[in-house]
């Protein structure tokens, strides 16, 4: 058999095919040098049962290797960039509009399912902005199809709210659990710095009125914050508390090379970046909020599964962001064990939560 024909072959069967091949050649130099061991060819993922063990003809026996950490990896939260196109410009963005394209509906949704098969629980769509493609109606078909058809527990959306509507909500709320709205300030002077203002649109104002609506549809309130040079002195302990999110993620602004810093990125968010002190004391300041979810750039970098418009994971280790090939290609169990993903660091930083509105008890 070609070597070739391996890479085109479920890495099961490839690596059942490998295993008679190795089985033929031990059994060959068993039969011309029986007084010296067989020539060892170990597989990725497998180990001898012992080194002292007899020696068969068919070569020594092989057990899968449990320690193989890259094959032990469930996709149990990922998070899909299916856009990079935004209607802000938010100085610091790590996913910035380098492409416009989109995947077919069809094609998001069978990866969807692949991803469903492999072991997902939750879905978390964004861009870019969610809601530019299609005005929300491509977000919305793949969040009813999640639910309706894939029936995920949890199914929900980060969005700078900019583009939603009433309509929206009455059309497909009912198959979301959760609408995270980026809010980085509550001075609007202070958005439009960062690169969230919309000509005479207000972001405070549209939040709190994104916050209703999730109340009358039943919707679940996230709100997601970027921790910066230009807010890190602001105190948001009032309209936290007023605004009663479920939960209130605070991110430190992070560097990712190719995006946000270096040569070939479209944005430089060196002068956004704070330090882990001064990061610790927003936190300190805020430790009285009960729905704070702090995540410092070390909790960030690797305890997400993020896959991109192509669908491929994407391995931020190195401190850019490095593709895997897409599962719509060679699926997902293969794409997987080049997503970098730290599933400790996942549970560490809290990634596994009540992520269901119906578990949720909320008071709408």
């Amino acid at each position: 058999m070609q070597l070739g024909v391996l890479y085109r072959l479920p890495l099961a069967v490839a690596r059942a095919v490998l295993a008679a091949l190795r089985g033929r050649l031990c059994a060959l130099c068993w039969s011309l040098a029986p007084l010296s061991r067989p020539l060892s060819l170990p597989l990725p993922g497998w180990r001898r049962v012992s080194a002292l063990s007899p020696v068969s003809p068919a070569g020594p026996r092989l057990e899968r290797d449990d320690d193989d950490d890259d094959a032990s990896l469930t996709p149990t939260s990922v998070n899909y960039h299916f856009t990079r196109q935004c209607n802000y410009k938010c100085g610091f963005c790590f996913h910035t509009a380098k492409t416009s394209f989109v995947l077919p509906l069809e094609e998001a949704k069978k990866g969807l399912a692949m991803l469903k098969e492999a072991g997902m629980e939750k879905i978390n769509f964004s861009g870019g902005e969610p809601f530019l493609q299609d005005r929300g109606e491509f977000v919305g078909r793949l969040v009813q199809f999640c639910k309706q058809d894939l029936k995920l527990p949890s199914v929900s959306i980060v969005s700078n709210g900019s583009l939603i509507r009433e309509r929206w909500f009455k059309k497909y709320g009912e198959y979301l659990d959760i609408l995270a709205i980026s809010c980085d300030s509550f001075d609007e002077n202070v958005n439009v710095l960062i690169g969230r203002g919309q000509g005479k649109k207000n972001h405070v104002e549209n939040l709190h009125k994104l916050r209703q609506w999730c109340r009358e549809y039943a919707v679940a309130f996230k709100i997601n914050s970027v921790i910066n040079r230009f807010n890190v002195e602001e105190d948001m302990n009032e309209q936290i508390k007023a605004l009663n999110p479920v939960r209130w993620k605070v991110f430190q602004c992070l560097l990712i090379e190719g995006e946000n810093s270096g040569e070939d990125a479209l944005r430089e968010a060196e002068r956004f970046v704070i330090s882990d002190e001064e990061f610790e004391q927003f936190l300190d300041r805020h430790k009285d909020v009960s729905c704070l979810v702090p995540e410092s750039n070390q909790k960030m970098r690797d305890s997400y599964l993020i896959l991109d418009e192509y669908m491929r994971f994407l391995n931020c280790r190195n401190g850019r962001k490095e593709p895997s090939k897409s599962i719509l290609d060679v699926g997902v169990e293969a794409a997987i064990k080049f997503s970098g993903f730290d599933e400790k660091m996942f549970l560490k930083r809290g990634g596994k939560y009540v992520w269901s509105k119906a578990d949720m008890k909320l008071d709408w």
